[in-house]
């Protein structure tokens, strides 16, 4: 990984904890892969904990280290850098994305219900009067009673949205089309088409995983279905969503956004959508930030150590799962 993912990471009490469960190669942790000290490190290594910044694991990596038989990685999507060769070597992946997923669920649910009852627009009005309105003519539409909340995508961070939001009095839809009726209810939710989901929706959360199929999934035409004033959620990826589609349907008001995550990601400081007072735009925020970093590093030393009782790993990242995955 690189040197300034591993200072986030892997502080003194994971190395320590990690020092308990394998024989640590000496540090600094490696984010060049062709050095010679790489090279020596990697002739005997079983098993790499990765994380952000690591080079690809091609053919000339794995080339270089005969004996390695599994990867840990410290952070949710493997695509980066466990490569084809991995799999065809039949080199075990462990991914903390469920470790992941939990921030961006809490990050949803604190989100979908700010939404709900219009906190961030109703604060910026109130900044501005000075003065509060009277509550008893607040609209119908304000509120979490009885709404409806769609979900698009049954994936970690979908699923535990939908557990999350169980205890509200909310009607959760969900579309996803690997998904069976049964399987939504069983989760906590109904299951609806794309269209149904926009048209239905005064919340929709995206969780989709950004795949040559799913870009540019939420198009012009479901944008089109939505409510008036209804709120759409992105924590997925910023090309899931039509960024003109989306543009063009805040700037006519039509409807609100959160997006914390946007295309191109970062905006360029003159993009239009900075200038839509509808749309809430946080910095990529709702993953694993902070303290929360330290929760990827407790589930990589628990994979590391069932690897090695041989347990197998409790996340493993399944070859024949990988064309669907984030």
């Amino acid at each position: 990984m690189s040197k300034e993912a591993a200072a986030a990471v892997l502080g003194p009490e994971t190395l320590a904890a990690l020092g308990e469960v394998c024989d640590l190669a000496p540090l600094p942790v490696l984010d060049d892969l062709t050095t010679d000290r790489a090279r020596a490190a990697l002739a005997d290594t079983e098993i790499l904990i990765t994380g952000w910044g690591c080079p690809p694991l091609d053919q000339a990596v794995l080339d270089a280290a005969p004996r390695l038989r599994a990867v840990v990685h410290t952070a949710g999507s493997v695509r980066g850098h466990v490569t084809e060769a991995c799999w065809e070597r039949g080199i075990e992946v462990s991914s903390a994305a469920a470790a992941n997923a939990v921030p961006v669920a809490e990050y949803t649910i604190a989100m979908i219900l700010l939404a709900g009852k219009r906190v961030l627009e109703r604060a910026r009005d109130f900044r501005a009067a000075r003065r509060r309105d009277n509550f008893l003519r607040t609209p119908d539409e304000v509120g979490n009673y009885r709404r409806t909340v769609g979900i698009l995508s049954a994936s970690l961070i979908g699923r535990r949205v939908i557990d999350l939001l169980q205890p509200y009095d909310l009607r959760i839809l969900l579309c996803d089309p690997f998904v069976t009726p049964e399987e939504a209810a069983a989760l906590g939710a109904e299951a609806a088409s794309l269209p149904e989901l926009f048209a239905q929706s005064d919340i929709v959360s995206v969780h989709t995983p950004l795949l040559p199929v799913t870009e540019g999934l939420v198009s012009a035409e479901l944008l089109a279905l939505m409510r008036q004033d209804a709120t759409l959620i992105n924590t997925a990826r910023g090309p899931v969503v039509d960024r003109h589609a989306l543009l063009a349907a805040l700037q006519e008001g039509r409807i609100r956004a959160i997006l914390d995550v946007t295309d191109p990601e970062p905006l360029p400081p003159t993009d239009p959508l900075w200038e839509c007072e509808n749309a809430l735009i946080t910095p990529h925020l709702a993953g694993s930030q902070g303290n929360e970093w330290r929760r990827l590093a407790d589930l990589a030393v628990s994979e590391v150590g069932r690897w090695a009782a041989g347990d197998g790993f409790a996340h493993p990242v399944r070859n024949e799962r990988r064309a669907s995955l984030a």
